[in-house]
């Protein structure tokens, strides 16, 4: 099958024919991918910056936001069937530990991330469980839904945590307005009564973004990363900022912006903020750290898909342009999401 490899840090993808999946497991599907989509974790992983995190053995496929068609299933697999829609929540889990049990998949101890730790989705097919596949509608084309399962997932997962924080009358102030920023406006309108705030960079991103939800107000970051408008607005500092960047100095600003009382959500990495502890007693502070999200919340995501009251901007790609997405999503000029199609 025709295949883009991670084949050394810090070189392009390369393409080649590899061997298709097979099933090994009574658990096991294989699918036969119809999108890939681009994360800004597939920019770090050709960087080498995930190595540490996750030893994958190169040369492996990437590709962790992936959906299409069961091809083929394992003998214990009764509820799919060759040619059902699915999309594929990212890990692999036991379903057995107190965290499957408990419905956070994403904290299985023994969990492994296709696409990240070995080989993922910018293929022909794939091999995944059972237990990570969502089927979708009879009749959907699951190419540009794939996004959904990683910075759909994510952000989903993120806002779900901030739903208990965010009663009338807060605000909750979003820094990024791009592929996971135009999922998760929308949900926070969906899900809480909060006013929602957008930091962006420039115009063009403010008319993106506007497009989604909309926001309740959205302002530019400016020289001091927007720090001065959302104290302006908000009166003294926003109840919860969500950082889908994470990067430079976008974590302190996001620090910050906030009141007493206050929660920051991290989404996007890269960077890094220094915690004072008298501050963070003083103010009385508080830190979350969102990894993906659960099935669970996946099913969720997909049913307001399904409802008609979420959507995506997705753009489809040829398997072979990887490397121009790549370069392009680094360069901040996929406004949504990019979508691979083998």
């Amino acid at each position: 099958m025709k295949a883009a490899l991670v084949q050394a840090y810090g070189s392009p993808i390369a393409f080649a024919e590899v061997p298709e999946p097979t099933i090994a497991s009574p658990s096991d599907v294989i699918v036969r991918i119809a999108g890939a989509g681009v994360c800004r974790t597939d920019v770090h992983i050709l960087d080498g910056a995930l190595d540490a995190a996750f030893h994958p053995t190169l040369p492996y496929i990437p590709g962790h936001e992936n959906a299409g068609y069961v091809h083929e299933v394992g003998s214990a697999v009764t509820h799919l069937q060759p040619g059902d829609p699915v999309i594929v929540h990212p890990a692999i889990t036991c379903g057995v530990c107190d965290a499957c049990r408990a419905g956070n998949d994403m904290h299985c101890p023994t969990w492994r991330f296709p696409g990240v730790d070995g080989n993922g989705g910018y293929a022909q097919f794939m091999k995944t469980s059972a237990r990570s596949l969502v089927k979708l509608a009879d009749g959907t084309d699951p190419t540009l839904l794939a996004p959904y399962s990683d910075a759909g997932l994510t952000a989903m997962h993120a806002v779900k945590r901030l739903v208990p924080y965010l009663h009338p009358g807060t605000t909750v102030v979003v820094i990024g307005s791009g592929g996971v920023g135009h999922i998760a406006v929308p949900l926070l309108k969906i899900l809480t009564s909060a006013r929602v705030v957008v930091l962006v960079p420039d115009d063009d991103r403010r008319a993106f973004i506007n497009r989604f939800g909309p926001p309740d107000a959205v302002y530019l970051t400016g020289d001091d990363g927007g720090l001065r408008a959302v104290l302006d607005d908000t009166g003294g500092g926003a109840h919860v900022v969500l950082d889908l960047v994470g990067e430079g100095r976008v974590p302190a600003d996001g620090m910050r912006m906030l009141r007493k009382g206050g929660v920051y959500a991290i989404v996007g990495y890269g960077g890094s903020v220094t915690i004072e502890h008298l501050d963070m007693i003083n103010r009385e502070l508080t830190i979350l750290g969102n990894q993906i999200g659960s099935y669970t919340d996946l099913v969720e995501l997909m049913e307001l898909d399904r409802q008609g009251l979420l959507t995506i901007e997705s753009t489809s790609f040829p398997m072979e342009a990887a490397n121009d997405v790549l370069h392009d999503l680094a360069a901040g000029k996929v406004f949504g999401r990019a979508v691979l199609v083998p």
